[in-house]
């Protein structure tokens, strides 16, 4: 008798804990996937869905159908790695010593800080698999290594910049040069992680591609073929001066590479497509800034240069030939999500997001609670994709101190209506624009004597001192008081 019972204990046993098994097991395999695609250097005009005459993206227009079209996405920092640190931390680049791109040679030893928490960390220990491939830009010291942040693997380059084609890249830990194009080579590698990706837990994949960072090309022929013969339409031809025709073939260069991306995209979503995953997958596209092309005069991001045949004398901290700015072109960023059973398709988000709501977002997303004691900035959108009617803050502030080709320090705090940018560092370089009026950003008002421009000009100025004292900018000691 004692025997049967010890025998039907144990049986007991064994089923509860196959539940228990199965049940976690359903839990984990109920979160969703989530896969996070990051272009470097592109603008939300290099989208056929933003209207633009040239763009061939059919692959990111599907996602724009499918998902949700953030159209007032922007950086907090339009250049890559304090872009970059943003994204990850959830925290601005002065609180994190990063404040432009960095250099890895003449800065060997700047990255992110390793005491940094990331939401690539809580995802992963809360069971998720995770990958990073392509561009790290966030040290290259061991200690500041992917893995070290939270990804389990990582394939591509540490560095600011690798070849369009034929690049060494950091595989299995070693450098070793790759043949082909960039963009093919880091979308077979995130097809493989998508491939052999463990099916008894989520995975987190995060590809950031080195494109349409320039050099442009070379491209695949497909990719060239539309833009070969075109004789582009461009922004503003008739700026004082513009070199209109370097900024055609520029742009011919820079949509192909953008072309290149997309077709890449498609081989991605065709085989979450395949492999049964686009249901449970969120599918996010971005970029880390956005970019000028003889948009204002300019072509590049934040530290943009001049594209004209007669350029602006150079002053003191402004080399000949740079245009550090915060325009729109440079802040925005094309922000496409898929979400499917929770974004409506065809959906189009028009509040102010910036790249430091992505930490809780992603967290809400995957049912991770945000740790109580973690100081970061932002706020989660998932209840705006999920349509309800949430009470939103649409102003939005934004930071660059460049240091490499320029010397600035660049403050900017900007509404629906107006944006005001303050150079701490530089008399004369402050900007106001009333965007509803000028969202061209041509007309600078800062000047004005009007009662009422001057008045805005004060208010939006004590919002840029109250944000820049919340995070202690250490910008603030060079700052008078008033």
């Amino acid at each position: 008798m004692k025997l049967i019972s010890r025998t039907l204990l144990a049986c007991y046993a064994a089923i509860v804990c196959f539940a228990l098994s199965v049940e976690l097991n359903a839990a984990e395999t109920s979160r969703p996937n989530i896969l996070f695609l990051l272009t470097d250097d592109q603008a939300p005009w290099a989208l056929q869905a933003s209207g633009h005459p040239h763009a061939v993206t059919p692959s990111m227009d599907s996602l724009v159908s499918e998902g949700a079209y953030l159209t007032n996405a922007f950086t907090v920092t339009p250049v890559c790695s304090p872009s970059r640190a943003s994204l990850i931390s959830g925290r601005y680049g002065s609180e994190l010593g990063i404040t432009d791109w960095i250099h890895p040679s003449r800065e060997p030893n700047l990255g992110l800080p390793t005491d940094t928490t990331t939401w690539v960390q809580l995802l992963q220990k809360s069971g998720y698999h995770t990958g990073l491939v392509g561009k790290w830009h966030l040290g290259t010291p061991d200690s500041m290594h992917p893995t070290n942040f939270g990804y389990d693997s990582f394939m591509g380059f540490r560095t600011g910049g690798a070849p369009t084609k034929n690049p060494t890249l950091e595989i299995d830990g070693k450098n070793q040069k790759v043949e082909g194009l960039t963009t093919d080579i880091l979308t077979d590698q995130a097809l493989e992680f998508l491939s052999n990706a463990p099916s008894d837990k989520p995975f987190c994949l995060s590809l950031h591609f080195r494109a349409p960072h320039t050099r442009w090309l070379p491209v695949a022929d497909e990719d060239w073929a539309p833009f070969a013969e075109l004789d582009p339409t461009i922004p503003n031809p008739d700026y004082p001066n513009l070199n209109v025709p370097r900024v055609k073939q520029m742009t011919r260069e820079y949509l192909a590479s953008v072309a290149g991306v997309d077709r890449n995209v498609g081989r991605i979503l065709q085989l979450l497509k395949d492999k049964k995953l686009e249901d449970n997958t969120v599918v996010i596209f971005s970029s880390d800034h956005g970019y000028n092309m003889g948009h204002n005069g300019i072509w590049h991001k934040g530290n943009g240069h001049w594209v004209l045949t007669k350029n602006p004398p150079a002053t003191k901290n402004i080399p000949g030939g740079q245009r550090p700015n915060m325009y729109d072109n440079s802040i925005r960023v094309p922000t496409i999500i898929r979400w499917p059973g929770t974004i409506k398709p065809g959906s189009k988000v028009e509040q102010t997001v910036s790249n430091l709501d992505w930490f809780p977002t992603l967290l809400e997303m995957a049912g991770v609670e945000l740790p109580a004691d973690l100081n970061i900035h932002g706020k989660s959108i998932v209840p705006i994709l999920q349509g309800k009617n949430v009470d939103w803050d649409n102003e939005f502030y934004a930071e660059y101190s460049t240091k490499h080709q320029s010397q600035t320090h660049m403050r900017m705090i900007r509404t629906p209506e107006w944006k005001l940018v303050r150079d701490f560092l530089n008399e004369g370089r402050d900007e106001l624009y009333h965007l509803t009026d000028d969202p061209a950003e041509a007309d600078n008002l800062i000047d004005s004597d009007s009662p009422q421009v001057k008045a805005i000009i004060k208010e939006l100025d004590a919002k840029i001192l109250a944000q820049m004292k919340s995070i202690n900018d250490p910008v603030l000691a060079s700052v008078p008081a008033s």
